[in-house]
C-alpha cells in the first residue's frame, strides 16, 4: 500500500473527516471552475442569441404583418407620383407653355414689355425655367393674369413681383408690373448624367 494512504489511515477520526472534506471542497470547486463556469458562461450568451433572434423574428412578423399596407401606401405613392408628373413638361413643351403664359396675359388684356427667359437652373431631377416679365395694364388685368397663370395645367411660380408707374387712366388705375415667373421641366437621364459629371479641371 502507498505510504501516504497508510500515513493517512493511522491519523485520528477527525483528521480523516478534515482531510475528506477537504478533498470534498477541492474537487467540488475544480467542477465548479472547470465544468459549471464555462458552461454558465456558455448558457448566458446563449440566452442573450436567442433574445436577439426573438426580437429578430418579432420586427420580421411586424413588417410582415404590415406588408399589405405598406404596398398599398406605395401604390399609392406611385399614383401620386404620376400625377405630378404631368405638371412638370419636357424640353419640348416649355415654348407651348411660354406661349400659354403670353396668351393668358394678352387674354387678361396686358400688354407685354418684356418676357425674357433665363438660363436654367438644374436641381436633381428637374430644372427651373425663370422667366422675367414685365406687362402694363389695369390693376383687374393684373390680378386675371396671376389667377389664370395659376389655373395653368403646368406649375408656374410668380415672384419678386412689383409695382411701378401707377397712374389713373379714364378712371382705371393702370400699372406696370415686373415679375419672374418660374416654371419647371423634367431633365432627362443624358442631362441628370452630365450634370453629375465632375467639372473639367483647369
Amino acid at each position: 500500500m502507498n505510504p501516504q494512504v497508510e500515513k493517512i489511515l493511522k491519523l485520528p477520526t477527525k483528521q480523516k473527516i478534515l482531510i475528506l472534506i477537504l478533498v470534498v471542497i477541492i474537487e467540488a470547486a475544480a467542477l465548479i471552475w472547470f465544468l459549471y463556469l464555462p458552461k454558465h458562461k456558455e448558457l448566458a450568451g446563449l440566452k442573450v442569441e436567442l433574445s436577439k433572434l426573438q426580437s429578430e423574428i418579432e420586427e420580421k412578423t411586424r413588417i410582415a404583418n404590415n406588408l399589405p399596407r405598406l404596398q398599398q401606401e406605395y401604390d399609392q405613392l406611385n399614383v401620386e407620383l404620376a400625377q405630378a408628373l404631368t405638371e412638370l413638361p419636357n424640353s419640348k413643351e416649355i415654348p407651348s407653355l411660354l406661349t400659354s403664359i403670353t396668351t393668358v396675359g394678352k387674354n387678361a388684356g396686358l400688354d407685354f414689355l418684356v418676357f425674357k427667359p433665363k438660363a436654367e437652373v438644374p436641381k436633381d431631377f428637374y430644372a427651373e425655367v425663370p422667366v422675367d416679365i414685365t406687362v402694363s395694364g389695369s390693376y383687374f388685368s393684373v390680378a386675371n393674369f396671376f389667377a389664370a397663370v395659376g389655373g395653368l395645367p403646368r406649375i408656374v411660380n410668380i415672384s419678386n413681383v412689383a409695382f411701378a408707374d401707377i397712374k389713373n387712366v379714364n378712371n382705371r388705375m393702370m400699372t406696370k408690373v415686373t415679375c419672374l415667373a418660374t416654371t419647371f421641366r423634367f431633365l432627362d437621364k443624358k442631362e441628370i448624367k452630365d450634370d453629375k459629371k465632375p467639372a473639367p479641371k483647369k
